[in-house]
């Protein structure tokens, strides 16, 4: 681990002494401090074990923000094979932000598309921090309508603070480029499945969520707006932005109340980024179970459950 949140400033203390004790004695190899590091370890693990027994929804949103979580090019790499991305909306540029193509997911031909945010300064700049163009959106939109016509189940992964709110996104039709790839996605008359696998920022998540099935990972966020923006807007002051994060129910505990999300995926304690295989591993079985549910079924079907799901959204937690 490298980055360590505000509240784990005490596990980082730990964790850091026994990697202290342990790099001294590959230096000096007389040394035997393997009880102490053990004991360390220990006293990680049970502080670990306490500090995300009961987050609250600002911890999480710093959770699903962690930069050391797996992205969406992770999961496309260790789930799918054969992957052959596919670039550019047809009428203005390619859109790094947003990755997508064909590929195969259990030796089934698939199209997944997803929101990428890079890994360090370098790609998370050519990616936009996961952040669209109106590009990148009609580009699902192609993605999309090549899956109809051959059929193919789509598959999407969000990861986004949101749509990129820039000058030139604004005079290139942001908010209908969202618009029309959240229509799309109802009215295609095959399987879609959308996971949020960190942040699920506003229209910019929508627009690729609007699915059959929407499964989100244990500490990940969905939300109309940021706990930051939403702050700015209600109290004038972006630093209130745990009253915000409380206010806007966006975990996902809470959205499966709710029923804008469909199922739970766990996380390893500690978060998706200390377990990163396991995290990938948890999320392909998901996939592969939502798929099933879907077999067979009619492209009419596809589309009306797929509308009533959403015209239902909310109604169950808000009489609870």
């Amino acid at each position: 681990m490298t980055n360590y949140f505000d509240f784990e400033k005490p596990l980082a203390e730990i964790e850091g002494k026994a990697e202290e004790l342990r790099a001294m004695a590959r230096k000096n190899a007389e040394m035997d401090i393997e009880d102490e590091a053990r004991a360390l370890d220990a006293k990680a693990d049970a502080l670990l074990k306490d500090l995300y027994k009961k987050l609250t929804p600002w911890r999480k949103c710093q959770i699903a923000r962690h930069p050391e979580r797996p992205h969406c090019k992770d999961y496309i790499d260790a789930l799918f094979t054969g992957y052959m991305p596919l670039a550019g909306d047809r009428n203005f540029a390619d859109d790094d932000a947003v990755m997508g193509g064909l590929a195969r997911f259990d030796d089934r031909p698939v199209m997944v598309i997803g929101h990428e945010k890079g890994h360090d300064t370098e790609s998370r700049l050519k990616h936009n921090f996961g952040m669209a163009r109106p590009e990148g959106y009609r580009k699902a939109v192609r993605l999309m309508d090549l899956a109809e016509r051959f059929r193919l189940p789509v598959i999407t992964l969000i990861d986004t603070p949101g749509a990129y709110p820039g000058k030139g996104a604004e005079e290139r039709g942001q908010s209908e480029a969202i618009a029309r790839s959240t229509e799309k996605c109802l009215r295609i008359g095959v399987p879609v499945v959308s996971i949020v696998i960190g942040e699920g920022g506003s229209g910019g998540a929508v627009a690729f969520a609007t699915a059959n099935r929407v499964a989100i990972l244990e500490h990940s966020v969905y939300s109309v707006i940021s706990p930051e923006g939403c702050a700015s807007i209600l109290w004038k002051d972006a630093e209130k932005m745990r009253e915000a994060a409380e206010a806007l129910r966006l975990t996902a505990q809470d959205l499966l109340k709710l029923g804008v999300a469909d199922k739970v995926i766990a996380e390893p304690l500690g978060g998706a980024h200390r377990g990163r295989e396991e995290t990938i591993n948890s999320v392909g079985k998901a996939l592969r179970a939502m798929l099933k549910e879907m077999s067979g079924m009619k492209p009419k079907k596809l589309i009306s459950e797929r509308r009533r799901k959403f015209l239902d959204i909310g109604s169950k937690g808000l009489a609870a």
